[in-house]
């Protein structure tokens, strides 16, 4: 582009002010600002004082604050640094997490393979307009409705159980794995899509042949992604919708027992079930990449 275009070009004039500091290093440190960040710096001003304003209002109903922060600690404590089982075993404990890890691997299971068929429907480049639209709607509205409310859904129609948990966490996991599978779809190329038409290829030929191999590896990173949601989730079910495992133990634990070194004990097994569970899917993942 010669000078005399660049010229011609419109502009629009930018109020941005530099500024310059020096630290005590020695550095000069240069930010720029303008009215978006002067406003932002203004708001985060404004927050920070009705928060404060907040807190100094706030009715506290003569709470002890340093009983509280007292307790608080103890109860800190007795959690992380006490744990341990007295209303249950370990072989219990295992076997809870067993039913937890089953509830979650199943949802899953169930809401990949809706989610492999409905995704093609889904998936604008290989789905008409209106169907796609359509589709993705109802895939908005499931994912809208949390999970634990999908579960107490179904907890009204087939009572409360593994099958109630099952049907909440396949439901909103197909939600959630037909909008990922359908975007893996859209990153095809229509270029290729059409190439395979023109040669003669039927719709189920190029989803068997073409769509779903160079879209496995997408695939299956967010199956594992919604496992791991689900088995977390499960263990929340549990107690809601009344399926058993670790979660429901965690309930009793806390709730109905009020045994402090017992949550203790099924949080650490929780934690370290899903620090294997993302060992064991990085691992898999690599090698299918």
């Amino acid at each position: 582009m010669n000078d005399s275009a660049a010229l011609s070009l419109p502009h629009k004039e930018i109020d941005i002010k530099i500024h310059m500091k020096k630290t005590p290093s020695g550095k000069i440190r240069i930010s720029a600002g303008n009215k978006s960040s002067r406003m932002v710096k203004y708001t985060m001003i404004m927050l920070l004082v009705l928060t404060v304003f907040g807190f100094l209002t706030f009715d506290y109903k003569n709470v002890d604050f340093a009983q509280a922060i007292s307790s608080t600690l103890h109860n800190i404590k007795t959690v992380f640094f006490e744990p341990k089982l007295n209303h249950s075993t370990v072989e219990k404990a295992l076997w809870d997490l067993l039913i937890t890890f089953c509830l979650g691997l199943l949802s899953t299971f169930f809401g990949a393979l809706i989610a492999l068929f409905a995704s093609l429907l889904c998936a604008k480049n290989i789905s008409k307009p209106g169907v796609s639209v359509f589709v993705k709607g109802i895939v908005a509205l499931i994912r809208a409705i949390p999970t634990i409310l999908w579960a107490l859904i179904f907890a009204v129609s087939a009572g409360l159980g593994s099958v109630a948990a099952v049907a909440g966490l396949t439901f909103h996991s197909a939600g959630y794995l037909i909008k990922a599978y359908a975007e893996s779809i859209e990153e095809m190329d229509y270029g290729t899509i059409e190439a395979l038409k023109a040669c003669g290829a039927s719709y189920w030929q190029i989803v068997f042949q073409a769509i779903w191999p160079s879209s496995v590896s997408y695939m299956l990173a967010w199956t594992f992604m919604r496992f791991e949601i689900n088995f977390i989730n499960a263990v929340a079910v549990g107690a809601a919708a009344g399926s058993g495992g670790i979660g429901y133990s965690l309930w009793m634990s806390g709730s109905f027992y009020l045994d402090l070194h017992e949550m203790g004990f099924i949080t650490y097994l929780i934690v370290f079930s899903v620090i294997i569970l993302e060992a064991i899917a990085t691992k898999i993942k690599a090698k299918v990449k």
